[in-house]
């Protein structure tokens, strides 16, 4: 082997030796290369991920502070709704007191006598509840109240106060019938299961035709509440209850003088027996053996006729304003339960005259109807029961009822 074939042998091992270290180098640095790549490409991967947790955590963030918001921005409403439905209810609660107060102060009436503080509180509910509602008010109201009292005794200081009542014409031939009508319905209060009706009246023409002091009457069904006469005789008084006419009554009185009438009823729902009618004029008893009077009640539902009654004659379906008597009358009282049995009652008003007030008696819650007559002018007759039943003065012909005036009151 020569040297020549050894050398070039050399040449080719070196050849190839350099073609397989060129070729693993280029691949080493295609490794390389790939790792770098890879590396960069995690690197980007893992800024993104790192930007894509700080976009996150700025969103979560921001929603924070948009809840934090809604929820100050919720919480400040809901103070401002407070705010608001407090400010309304005090609104309607002095709405509410003053409306209270004008209907304390339309319905009460002055006591018509000089009064101190705690005597003036006692002697109407009406003036209590104003002081408890309303202090200052109520002190104008006791002021007032003395003031008109001063003005109204006599100039000697030693007359009584002026009272006042109501003259009717009645409905003879030539009378301009006058008279009062209410919107008090009997039936509204239940009368059918007791009532005490009192009043006074002064007969004011002869009594010898059917007449209605105060009352009305329906005719389908027929159902009566008036009290009057029922025509000529000594027994000519007349009591109509639900489907009774109650007549043969003896009459006492005399034309021009003042009588106190009291009629109570126990109720329909009692049995046969025990449905005990009875009537006082003055402390006399004038019906006291009448223990089956029925009434039945009235389905309102079903009638078209207005049942209020009437003063100075009777509300009649049908015709209007009936048996008109000329009198004068004051101081009906309408209670809706019976009082009275044994004429216990009847004396205690009869015997207090016009100063007796049914609004301060123990039975004054059971007052449904009061008319006192002493606004002594214009056409409105108040009803101080607090139902606002109140009288409107009219005429079936001309003319007015008229005011009178009786400063010595009754039962003397």
């Amino acid at each position: 082997m020569s040297f020549e074939y050894i050398k070039s042998q050399q040449k080719k091992w070196e050849k190839k030796w350099r073609t397989q270290w060129e070729l693993e180098a280029k691949e080493e640095e295609e490794r390389l290369a790939k790792l770098a790549a890879e590396k960069r490409r995690q690197k980007e991967i893992a800024i993104q991920k790192k930007l894509l947790r700080e976009q996150q955590e700025a969103e979560r963030f921001r929603q924070e502070r948009l809840r934090d918001k809604e929820r100050l921005t919720g919480q400040k409403w809901e103070k401002q709704c407070d705010i608001l439905l407090a400010q309304i209810k005090e609104r309607f609660q002095e709405e509410s007191r003053l409306e209270e107060i004008r209907v304390i102060i339309k319905n009460r009436e002055p006591t018509l006598q000089v009064l101190d503080w705690t005597s003036w509180l006692l002697s109407d509910p009406l003036n209590q509840r104003l002081a408890d509602i309303d202090l200052e008010q109520a002190m104008e109201m006791y002021k007032q109240d003395n003031l008109i009292a001063q003005r109204r005794k006599g100039t000697r200081g030693k007359g009584k106060a002026i009272n006042y009542a109501l003259a009717f014409t009645g409905d003879r031939s030539g009378a301009t019938k006058t008279f009062v009508s209410t919107t008090f319905n009997p039936d509204t209060y239940s009368l059918w299961n007791g009532f005490t009706v009192s009043f006074w009246v002064r007969p004011d023409e002869e009594m010898n035709q059917k007449s209605v002091i105060l009352g009305t009457r329906a005719s389908s069904p027929v159902a009566r509440f008036h009290f009057g006469l029922s025509g000529a005789g000594a027994n000519n008084i007349g009591v109509g209850i639900g489907g009774n006419d109650v007549t043969g009554i003896n009459n006492p009185m005399e034309i021009g003088q003042w009588y106190n009438w009291v009629i109570s009823y126990t109720g329909t729902q009692h049995s046969a027996g025990d449905r005990k009618l009875r009537m006082w004029i003055n402390t006399d008893a004038r019906m006291t053996s009448n223990n089956s009077t029925a009434w039945n009640n009235q389905d309102e539902a079903t009638e078209s006729y207005t049942h209020g009654i009437y003063f100075g004659g009777r509300n009649t379906e049908g015709s209007g304003y009936t048996s008109g008597f000329a009198c004068a009358l004051d101081e009906v009282a309408i209670y809706n339960t019976c009082i009275d049995s044994d004429g216990t009652f009847a004396s205690e008003v009869y015997n207090a005259g016009s100063g007796y007030n049914h609004k301060n008696n123990s039975h004054s819650d059971n007052l449904v109807g009061y008319w006192r007559f002493n606004e002594g002018g214009g056409t409105i007759a108040k009803d101080l029961s607090g139902n606002g039943n109140h009288g409107t003065l009219t005429t079936d012909g001309t003319g007015l009822p008229t005011w009178i005036k009786t400063p010595k009151g009754y039962g003397q």
